[in-house]
């Protein structure tokens, strides 16, 4: 059972322990991010800080301006650190070390790219733009993607790549003071997250479907039960969202050659976020399927056991947990053995950094259970 653990880049800058932490763990290598959204995220472990306020999605490398020139979708760098390659500073740390390092990239999450050109964010059926969520159905946004991908990993000592967001964003984003919980079910929220900007509206439209009258009966949907999408329109909703996940896959991965390529993604086909849903195609072309299974719950041994199925045998299949709350102490080693039996190849572990000394524990237990 192979086992990774993630980390962040100020996980790693300015702290001399935290390499020895990691060896002693005896995982086989770290996720760590070198392209992120935003985030507030606490440093229990650190000598410097106790939180690091990462306030917009950044490439933790400089941004050059070759790699850039002429373009309109361009990510911010991290200003809040001192270090303008802290990723490479990082990587190159634990290289030396010997700590295998997988550049953990988020492609289509980024809301400071998303304001400063909306016309490529994901639109709902309401016209309204979700400036987090970058559509791949736009060529620019697979061209951003790629660039930041090979911009994350150039001249740097990396084991492979582990591809979060690599297709469509949706509804659901964790936002400051989010005030959403409640209002649609799942169903509603399905809908809510179906793409409508122009190109995935002439998508639909090379597929014998009128945007207009898709884009009514999505409305629809939303708001009552009693209506859905005929199987016709939603097999071509469905279908476009896939190309356009296929697609920038496919361009992401020509860009990092090389190395060992593992993906983000869920079996469930209409999913949308980090872990976007699995196209058929998807497998070909990664070396592992990663899942989330963080609700120590059947329905995550569940998800383990579809993707199992659903992706090619000599793909692995990775299960995403963590050791942050609420699960318990108790709880983790027997989540981990169910994974494993469901068809987990891998464990990917949340989060190095994050799990401060209370819960530095969970994450020894989790690779004994894994090792077990």
């Amino acid at each position: 059972m192979r086992v990774l653990v993630h980390a962040y880049p100020w996980d790693v800058v300015g702290d001399p322990l935290f390499v020895g932490r990691v060896q002693a763990l005896g995982v086989d290598g770290v996720n760590l991010a070198g392209a992120y959204h935003t985030v507030r995220a606490a440093t229990p472990w650190h000598p410097e800080h106790a939180y690091v306020d990462a306030r917009h999605a950044a490439l933790y490398r400089p941004v050059r301006e070759e790699a850039w020139a002429g373009r309109r979708l361009v990510p911010d760098g991290a200003g809040w650190m001192d270090d303008r390659d802290s990723f490479g500073t990082a990587a190159r740390v634990l290289a030396a070390a010997g700590v295998p390092v997988t550049a953990w990239i988020v492609l289509t999450h980024s809301s400071r790219v998303g304001e400063a050109a909306p016309d490529v964010s994901v639109v709902n059926c309401f016209g309204q733009h979700y400036p987090w969520a970058l559509c791949p159905s736009h060529a620019e946004v697979r061209e951003y993607a790629a660039t930041l991908a090979a911009e994350t990993v150039r001249d740097l000592p990396l084991a492979g790549v582990l591809l979060e967001a690599c297709g469509q964003l949706g509804t659901d984003h964790g936002g400051h003071h989010e005030k959403t919980d409640g209002a649609y079910d799942p169903r509603a929220r399905r809908m809510l997250s179906v793409c409508c900007c122009a190109a995935c509206q002439a998508g639909w439209a090379a597929r014998g479907v009128d945007p207009e009258r898709a884009t009514r009966e999505l409305r629809a949907a939303v708001r009552s039960h009693e209506h859905d999408l005929d199987p016709g329109t939603a097999a071509a909703l469905l279908a476009v969202r896939h190309e356009a996940a296929d697609a920038l896959r496919r361009q992401v991965i020509a860009a990092l050659p090389g190395l060992r390529v593992s993906l983000h993604g869920n079996p469930d086909p209409w999913a949308t976020g980090a872990n976007p849903g699995l196209t058929p195609d998807a497998g070909k072309d990664a070396e592992t399927v990663v899942v989330q299974a963080w609700p120590v719950t059947a329905e995550a041994t569940e998800r383990v056991r579809l993707a199992r199925h659903a992706v090619p045998a000599e793909v692995a299949v990775g299960a995403y947990v963590t050791v942050l709350p609420p699960v318990r102490h108790e709880d983790i080693g027997p989540h981990v053995r169910r994974l494993a039996e469901a068809g987990a190849q891998e464990i990917h572990l949340y989060h190095a950094g994050l799990a401060g000394p209370a819960r530095h524990g969970m994450l020894a237990d989790a690779v004994r259970a894994a090792n077990g």
